[in-house]
């Protein structure tokens, strides 16, 4: 094993190399590898990283590292380490076979079309984000009376141009879903967003300009549409108060629409255009592909968007919206308190995009009077999220676990302030189980005071935060909603802690799925064990004055506890014993005496032990070791078995440790030493397995 020295480099090496890594993109908080083997990954491995918040293995070969709002820079550097660039010379054509050839059966499918919908949209968050504080900015400002944001005169220039500020992502939000959509199908990113485009420009806004001819009477696109206005034709719907216009265009019908902020139109347009775009490119050589390419694609693809796939995929979008719209009507308690149970299940799975974009359609509907049902109560989830990770804050300051406290600090900053729930997920929640049961039950309150409420709306798209809360009508419903729902999951969470007992015994030696600071990891592995070794023994207590004598679990040589290069051990706050420096290139450690094993966490580098006669004992298994997440120990106990003298614990291989940096020296400890008369080294110099080590006096 090669001693990394970065981060980026650790997380190269745990994927398997530069050599095994097909393709790196990455999201707001993930990075999302296509392996070519994603077997050899060990997720404990990669979970010890530091900064690393969780990994996701996946079907097929892609595998997902959380890593936060820092994604953006640990990218950048994997990207630029010279091992990656001198491995990322394979093309397109090649990645994209090796894709194929691993996408086999329905669920590959699956995947793959949800993998289409989040790389659509995912790189898009950050401007929607952007454009959602600026939504709250205003809707603040309209709360308190300061502006009217919904009367154009009333407001002014200054404050309409600020309109436009946040309204250039929505509006123009089909033409970039077409980008990433076209970038995911390996086309030319600038023809899917051409396409798109040309159902934005004035000259097709023209074509239905005479349905508005009260209100832009005189202005350029009237004066055009009136020299057509013999070829369209306008009808009401006076069910849903819309109105819709039908153009004769090449002798046909085409109807028309507002394409601004449609989000199925895109991804329907871009997997038809990819057909046709490579179809095109096998059929003209490779020296024309520049010009007919794309010139065909136009021809062929402009009209079919026009007349087919946009209006077929509005009215997608309008009978969902109108499907949800009734469920929302006619059963709003059923409908508020579903929202926010499914979404802790779809989030983790990627399933919650075709939902985003339910979101994005309705707001551009007029079958929804332009109004959006499911943001309101999705906000109950996202706070019952943020109240459970605001609970497991608490605990890690109890705990003094500080690598869990950055975790949590972090990910409630990001929720609260900007609606992200990834971090609190992948960062905690799916990591312990105890979690969801709690959090459910936030969610089940915020979507009951939803539903009994009568439902919550919104007329624009944003990110479920404190600061948008204005933008919810009615406002005082939603914070209520959502507060409840905050401190339901944070109070159950305080109250009943985030670890069962197991995993609080790991996370105490090995500071479990995160790395805790050394000394508090050392205390509270003593701590853990002297909580558990009564129940765990039962043995009675020693006679007064008998000697228990303690032989040495491994092989090497006796070291004074007073020099141990780890002040929590050297200075005797954990009890006193001995340390001995292991010999051979596997090390075996074996149990002292008969009892019975209170603590083994997975990463192998310590074990607490009751002996039958109630001596507690603690063998650490070299310096800062966790640290490995038991890469070079290969454990043979659990916690809860009993064990005789000389049995086996842990078979260690010196290289890896080694190699890794750090030292093996193992301290054995009687961390009960305050319940004896004395605990003294019994041994100096080279000891075997078995000879005496300590003895302890009652």
């Amino acid at each position: 094993m090669t001693t990394t020295t970065s981060v980026p480099e650790a997380i190269v090496e745990a994927v398997g190399g530069p050599g095994n890594i097909s393709s790196l993109t990455h999201c707001a908080t993930r990075l999302r590898f296509e392996l070519h083997d994603a077997s050899v990954v060990d997720k404990a491995v990669v979970e010890a990283i530091p900064g690393v918040m969780g990994a996701v293995p996946q079907s097929g070969d892609r595998y997902q590292i959380v890593i936060g709002g820092a994604v953006q820079g640990v990218y950048t550097q994997i990207m630029n380490l010279p091992s990656m660039q001198a491995g990322a010379s394979r093309s397109d054509a090649d990645v994209k076979a090796a894709a194929r050839a691993k996408a086999r059966g329905k669920n590959a499918l699956v995947d793959a079309f949800f993998e289409y919908l989040s790389d659509s949209f995912r790189p898009l968050l950050p401007v929607l984000l952007g454009a959602s504080l600026i939504i709250a900015f205003e809707a603040v400002l309209d709360a308190l009376g300061v502006v009217d944001f919904r009367d154009d005169a009333a407001k002014g220039t200054t404050w309409v141009y600020v309109d436009t500020m946040w309204r250039a992502v929505f509006y123009f939000l089909p033409v970039m879903v077409a980008y990433n959509a076209s970038k995911k199908l390996n086309i030319d990113p600038w023809v899917g967003t051409a396409v798109m485009a040309s159902l934005l420009t004035p000259n097709f806004i023209s074509l239905g300009s005479t349905a508005y001819t009260e209100t832009q009477e005189g202005s350029g696109l009237y004066q055009a549409a009136l020299a057509f206005s013999d070829q369209v034709e306008c009808t009401t719907n006076t069910t849903l108060g819309t109105q819709s216009c039908v153009a004769q265009v090449f002798g046909l019908p085409m109807q028309l629409n507002d394409y601004g902020g449609q989000v199925f139109v895109p991804l329907i347009m871009v997997a038809v255009l990819a057909l046709v775009y490579k179809a095109l490119t096998k059929v003209f050589p490779a020296n024309v592909q520049m010009v007919f390419v794309p010139f065909f694609s136009f021809v062929i693809m402009m009209p079919v968007t026009a007349f087919l796939i946009g209006p077929m995929s509005i009215w997608l979008g309008t009978g969902l919206g109108s499907g949800l719209a009734w469920l929302n009507g006619n059963a709003p308690i059923v409908f508020a308190i579903l929202i926010p149970l499914i979404y802790p299940f779809l989030v983790p799975l990627g399933l919650h995009w075709p939902l985003n974009a339910l979101m994005l359609a309705n707001i551009a509907s007029p079958a929804t009077g332009h109004m959006d049902f499911i943001q309101g109560p999705m906000g109950s989830w996202n706070f019952a999220c943020f109240g459970a990770t605001a609970g497991v804050l608490v605990w890690s300051m109890r705990d003094r676990d500080r690598e869990m406290r950055q975790t949590a600090s972090g990910a409630l900053a990001a929720g609260l302030l900007g609606g992200i729930s990834e971090p609190s997920l992948y960062g905690i929640h799916l990591r312990f189980k105890r979690i969801y049961p709690l959090m459910l039950v936030g969610c089940l309150v915020g979507g009951l005071i939803t539903g009994i409420g009568g439902g919550i709306e919104t007329g624009t798209f944003a990110f479920t935060s404190l600061l948008t809360i204005p933008i919810f009508d009615p406002m005082a419903l939603y914070a209520v909603a959502i507060t409840a729902s905050f401190f339901t999951s944070f109070f159950l969470i305080v109250a009943f802690n985030y670890r069962t007992k197991e995993e609080r015994a790991a996370a105490g030696l090995a500071g479990g799925v995160v790395k805790a600071d050394p000394a508090e990891t050392a205390a509270d592995l003593a701590a853990e064990a002297a909580a558990t070794a009564g129940a765990a023994s039962g043995a009675a207590a020693p006679a007064s004055g008998s000697v228990t004598e303690v032989a040495a679990p491994l092989a090497g040589h006796v070291l004074a506890l007073a020099d141990v290069a780890d002040p929590v051990f050297s200075s005797g706050a954990l009890g006193n014993g001995a340390a001995i420096e292991p010999v051979g290139a596997t090390i075996v450690v074996t149990a002292p005496a008969a009892g019975t094993v209170v603590v083994a966490p997975s990463s192998g580098h310590a074990y607490g032990i009751t002996l039958d006669n109630g001596v507690e004992l603690l063998i650490h298994v070299g310096i800062d070791t966790v640290n490995l997440g038991g890469q070079g120990f290969d454990v043979k106990v659990s916690q809860g078995d009993r064990v005789e003298a000389g049995q086996e614990l842990v078979h260690v291989d010196r290289a890896t440790v080694e190699a890794a940096g750090y030292a093996l020296t193992t301290p054995v400890l009687v961390t009960n030493t305050a319940s004896f008369a004395s605990v003294e080294p019994a041994a100096e110099g080279e000891v075997a397995m078995g000879d005496l080590l300590l003895r302890v006096t009652a």
